[in-house]
């Protein structure tokens, strides 16, 4: 979508919460892109759009008048969208898309509910698998595209999307969590449940890199079954930070002095080859990540 419509969309959709952070939330954006946007149109328009305070935002006059005016461009623009995705064939469809669990739980509601409010007729395939797995679909044409690890094969076109911290997780009351940073060297002393699977070793190469071992004493490839076991006293573990957001489980979370993290991006064969609908669902991404 033309970005000044996001910029667009973005104005309006704050003058309705009466917040950054809610609208970023509903339009699947970060805060800091939000208010990038609205800072852009207000230089463009050399205009103040809100009055900010500490209990959220508020139209400025000049924000009141040149509203109506942001909505009729928008309901144009849907307008003149609609036409284009009918002759481009937009109005139904399907995409098939690989995910891991992680982006499954907590990414893609959000994105698929944001890109099927501007595209009700699109309908989606998911795939639940892991980095190796999802990158072999894609290749095969089995999906069309998937979330992974970056980097990904080079076989693949990729788009970066976000790095996603790993973090420290802890049975309640362990001699660690009094710790708001604990060193990774601390977690190689205490018994240990590592996520891994085949090629998917990220949390191995993080002991790797820092030239430790850790004390191993269960292996799986399951963020939650890692919490579980974590919760019932069975050891420590190391999680990407994704997967721990509204978590049912009682656990401590703590940031590691390393701060490792994965790169997170979205693979296909080719962009120019994928059809009409996952170019848009691409390129829907692409904006809210840039």
């Amino acid at each position: 979508m033309d970005i000044n419509i996001q910029k667009y969309k973005a104005f309006l959709k704050v003058v309705e919460l009466e917040s950054f952070t809610r609208a970023a939330e509903k339009l699947f954006y970060s805060q800091s892109g939000i208010s990038r946007m609205i800072n852009d149109l207000e230089k463009e328009w050399s205009v103040t759009l809100f009055e900010r305070s500490r209990t959220g935002v508020r139209l400025t006059s000049d924000g009141i008048k040149l509203l109506p005016f942001a909505k009729k461009v928008c309901e144009e623009y849907q307008k003149l969208q609609g036409e284009v995705d009918a002759i481009n064939g937009l109005q139904s469809g399907i995409i098939r898309i690989g995910t891991f669990s992680s982006v499954a739980t907590h990414w893609l509601p959000g994105i698929l509910k944001a890109f099927q409010e501007d595209y009700p007729n699109i309908d989606f395939e998911l795939l639940l698998g892991d980095y190796t797995e999802i990158e072999g679909w894609i290749a095969e044409g089995r999906v069309d595209c998937g979330f992974t690890r970056l980097p990904a094969s080079f076989a693949l076109e990729t788009i970066f999307l976000e790095n996603d911290e790993y973090l420290a997780v802890l049975p309640e009351g362990h001699a660690l969590s009094e710790h708001d940073v604990i060193p990774l060297a601390s977690l190689c002393q205490e018994p240990f449940i590592l996520l891994e699977k085949g090629k998917n070793n990220e949390i191995s190469e993080v002991f790797r890199v820092a030239g430790l071992i850790p004390r191993v004493k269960f292996t799986l490839w399951d963020d939650y079954a890692v919490m579980t076991m974590v919760e019932k006293n069975l050891g420590v573990g190391i999680l990407p930070s994704l997967i721990l957001r509204k978590i049912p489980y009682s656990i401590i979370i703590r940031k590691i002095d390393v701060s490792p993290s994965r790169e997170i991006g979205l693979a296909f064969r080719s962009r120019k080859s994928a059809s009409r609908a996952v170019q848009q669902f691409i390129e829907y991404l692409d904006y809210r990540h840039e």
